[in-house]
């Protein structure tokens, strides 16, 4: 089975299995900070999308600590464009120039003033502009979904039209844009929903001009009630394994479909009998039809072992797991 290209990154678990030689914590202070409440850690879930050939919107999720945000700064390159506020988590960042490469990060800020690690590197490259073009799309039409377990709606729509191509479509939560996906797409994953709520989604094409459409119909769905379970739509899909062995170790090989949020899915995490073995990363280019990976399990022949995975949602946080799957090492070979 092939194996990750090598752009992809792999990032071992250490706090939760067993930590590196020499580790002796894995918490947020550094050596010289003194313990008097919580650091702030990285804003998770950072995506950013080309809504035209001179804009990007960028999305993030608040940091996984405990410690208290007054806001968030947006960096292209190693510049500050952006300064917002705790309640703000996207922004379009405007004025960029046609078909060319981006790299956007975003750190959180604490009520001290004092700001955070920089979150994940994300990079987008903007379309090439077109001659003057002032005619929007036409209205998405035939939005329809469900809601996806207690945080997550699975939005679908029919495709937009326009002279010059559709560059983005803008997902709207009553008056106010919540999420973003290229054009070619035609649905989306919506996280980080409240249990037992009723929510107005509608969806506006956008140009690479920055001609938007007119707004969709509305679609009304309430998210089950519930402890916050992530919907079976979160899920890895067609999920399989084997175990094969090689120079003298046996190794898991998978493979799977991935979820589909609208849009690229950074992470997975792999977790072999109960217990979190590994975290898969991609770079730029992670798959969106099929993913596969391989990893090393053990020297040891005839031993049983369970595996399933999960994927990163757009917002950060981990959707619901695959099916779980048995495999066993086979014999040794003389």
């Amino acid at each position: 089975m092939r194996r990750l290209p090598p752009r992809a990154l792999l990032a071992r678990t250490l706090c939760a299995a067993a930590l590196a030689p020499g580790l002796a914590s894995c918490g947020l202070l550094s050596d010289g900070a003194k313990a008097e409440g919580p650091a702030l850690s990285a804003p998770a879930g950072v995506t950013a999308q080309a809504g035209s050939a001179t804009s990007v919107h960028v999305m993030w999720n608040r940091p996984a600590s405990t410690a208290e945000v007054e806001g968030y700064e947006v960096y292209r390159g190693g510049k500050r464009v952006k300064r917002l506020t705790a309640r703000q988590h996207m922004v379009d960042v405007t004025g960029l120039a046609p078909k060319s490469r981006y790299v956007f990060t975003v750190r959180a800020r604490g009520t001290d003033g004092s700001l955070g690690p920089a979150g994940p590197r994300v990079t987008v490259t903007t379309p090439a502009a077109v001659a003057e073009d002032r005619a929007a799309p036409t209205r998405p039409t035939g939005l329809r979904g469900e809601a996806d377990g207690s945080r997550a709606v699975s939005l679908a729509w029919h495709r937009a039209t326009d002279d010059r191509g559709v560059a983005s479509y803008d997902i709207y939560q009553g008056a106010t844009k919540i999420h973003s996906v290229g054009g070619k797409e035609t649905r989306a994953l919506v996280t980080g929903l409240r249990p037992g709520t009723a929510y107005a989604f509608s969806v506006r094409a956008r140009d690479v001009a920055d001609n938007t459409s007119a707004a969709s119909g509305t679609l009304r769905l309430t998210t089950a009630r519930g402890k916050g379970e992530q919907g079976p739509g979160t899920a890895p899909a067609e999920f399989e394994a084997s175990a094969r062995r090689a120079k003298g170790a046996y190794y898991l090989d998978l493979a799977w479909t991935p979820p589909r949020t609208g849009g690229e899915v950074p992470a997975y995490q792999v977790y072999l009998d109960g217990r979190e073995a590994t975290t898969v990363m991609w770079g730029e280019g992670a798959p969106a039809d099929s993913a596969t990976y391989s990893f090393y399990i053990d020297r040891k022949p005839h031993v049983t072992h369970r595996v399933k995975l999960r994927a990163q949602l757009p917002d950060g946080t981990w959707g619901a797991f695959s099916a779980e799957r048995t495999v066993t090492t086979a014999a040794k070979r003389d």
